[in-house]
């Protein structure tokens, strides 16, 4: 199976078919075995991520909701260290815990409301924009996708996740020049801000295409069905990232 530039994913020998020498492993014997045809057959299905990851965006949406709301909006930088945790204890456990995915699909909720409840204060509307814009990206990369008019080969993941880590290479340097600079390298500012942006909105749109497929492969190789709640937080992860990137950019737009 090809792997994905989600981190979530990417850790995850079941979901990058890492260790097949070993055939012995119960789960590696899940695995390869003939794909699911059921729920009750204890294996993952598409539908069993839709609906887990489904589940994950409406706890996000409530916390967040709730965040905004209440006005605490000043959570927003607690809840992001707190939601990076959870993600890299998520991802390095390789944990399956429904509880533990919640939490952090919670968390996360409180992080995006206060961000949102943020921008929107200095923007009206834009968050309404963001949240359409993130909704019609990935339904534009879901149908191309279904259609095969992009297809997952070996070089499109290659390029899609050499471009990944090379973005967030350079966010993190840019991150660390705004200790000692304003603005950093100017890298979110004014036009080359917004050729930032929609580089960074592509790409987490040709990450989503990456997760769509690895599920469906996934899922017709029978994987565990625990690790539904693994995919669909990793698709989250992803889904956060291009909301995030089109709530900036869409400010970077109006700001000017």
């Amino acid at each position: 199976m090809r792997t994905s530039s989600n981190p979530a994913l990417t850790r995850s020998p079941v979901f990058t078919g890492g260790g097949r020498a070993q055939t012995t492993d119960p789960l590696e014997q899940a695995y390869l075995a003939p794909s699911a045809t059921s729920k009750h057959t204890g294996r993952m299905t598409v539908e069993d991520v839709i609906g887990r990851t489904a589940l994950l965006l409406a706890v996000a949406f409530v916390t967040g909701a709730v965040t905004w709301i209440l006005d605490l909006g000043g959570l927003a930088f607690p809840a992001a260290i707190v939601g990076l945790v959870l993600a890299l204890v998520i991802i390095f456990k390789q944990v399956t815990n429904p509880a533990a995915i919640v939490a952090y699909a919670a968390v996360e909720g409180v992080f995006l409301g206060g961000v949102s409840q943020l921008f929107n204060a200095e923007y009206p509307g834009i968050v309404v924009q963001a949240v359409m814009g993130t909704a019609g990206v990935t339904a534009v990369m879901l149908g191309l996708y279904r259609s095969g008019k992009i297809r997952v080969t070996p070089q499109f993941t290659k390029m899609v996740v050499g471009a990944t880590i090379g973005f967030f290479l350079l966010m993190m340097v840019n991150l660390v020049a705004g200790f000692f600079t304003e603005g950093g390298l100017g890298l979110r500012e004014g036009p080359l801000g917004i050729g930032v942006g929609l580089f960074a909105i592509g790409l987490a749109s040709l990450n989503l295409v990456l997760d769509f497929d690895l599920v469906e492969k996934g899922a017709r190789q029978g994987v565990p069905a625990r690790y539904g709640w693994f995919a669909a937080f990793g698709i989250m992860v992803t889904l956060v990232w291009l909301y995030v990137e089109i709530l900036r950019l869409l400010s970077i737009l109006r700001g000017d």
